[in-house]
């Protein structure tokens, strides 16, 4: 199990990592620095006694929100949808359009998943969310949708998210 601890300042976060072999994350502190604003990342080697291998190594790494400082697991882009209040009364109709073209982008690797969203413990949905793998799709989407074309959905929105971390 890993322990962190995390300090911010100027925008950036620094964390610092160790195993859970190694010493405690507290004793660290007090040798920690208030390092000037940077994009940079910090990486300090391990040394006898702080980790308790050589391929497990005590580093303390800094993140600034304004660039990445490691590479993404990837970008994918989020549809989000607000429904009309009585949508369970009026989908109906077209219901089998708009899941039939969200199972044609699934097939098409375009669309990752989706379905409603809504305030827990309501059963009416108050939307839906859709992950795609480029923003064209979600666009695509929202133009076929029936859904939207019928006035089901009152409103969306295309947003991009970075992925930082996944199960695998």
């Amino acid at each position: 199990m890993t322990a962190s601890s995390f300090k911010v300042y100027k925008s950036c976060i620094f964390a610092l990592f160790a195993t859970s072999s190694s010493p405690s994350v507290t004793a660290f502190r007090p040798s920690l620095q208030r390092i000037p604003f940077s994009s940079t990342a910090i990486a300090l080697p391990s040394t006898s006694g702080v980790a308790a291998h050589a391929h497990t190594p005590f580093s303390f790494q800094q993140r600034c929100f304004t660039r990445a400082t490691h590479p993404l697991m990837g970008i994918n882009y989020l549809l989000s949808y607000d429904y009309i209040p009585d949508v369970l009364e009026k989908r109906g109709p077209y219901r089998e359009g708009h899941l039939d073209l969200a199972k044609k982008l699934l097939d098409e690797g375009k669309c990752l998943s989706g379905g409603p969203k809504g305030t827990v413990g309501n059963s009416v949905p108050s939307g839906a969310l859709f992950i795609f793998t480029d923003e064209e799709s979600a666009k695509k989407f929202v133009e076929q949708d029936p859904y939207v074309s019928n006035g089901i959905v009152t409103g969306h929105t295309i947003e991009e998210w970075n992925v930082v971390i996944q199960k695998e």
